[in-house]
């Protein structure tokens, strides 16, 4: 395996999966002697770097006019509430 002239290098996949390593996943070095080891960055407390991420994906996107009750059936997977008449 090489490193690229960008500094990058290639994962092997049995290593990304034993680990949980999806895409957008933060990592952390750490240089031990000679060699340097990688790990998941430390995401905080409760939620995974996964729900984290979704998170901050769909945060501001709810505000194209929908109401409480529509969003709110969009999240829980209700049926859309009807429109009423004016």
């Amino acid at each position: 395996m090489q490193i690229t002239s960008k500094g990058q290098v290639t994962i092997p996949q049995e290593i990304r999966n034993r680990l949980g390593l999806l895409p957008h996943t933060k990592v952390e070095f750490e240089l031990a002697g000679d060699h340097a080891r990688i790990r998941k960055a430390s995401n905080g407390a409760g939620m995974s770097g996964r729900g984290r991420m979704m998170i901050e994906l769909l945060r501001g996107s709810a505000d194209i006019g929908m109401s409480t009750d529509e969003i709110m059936a969009l999240t829980r997977d209700y049926p859309l509430p009807r429109k009423r008449r004016k």
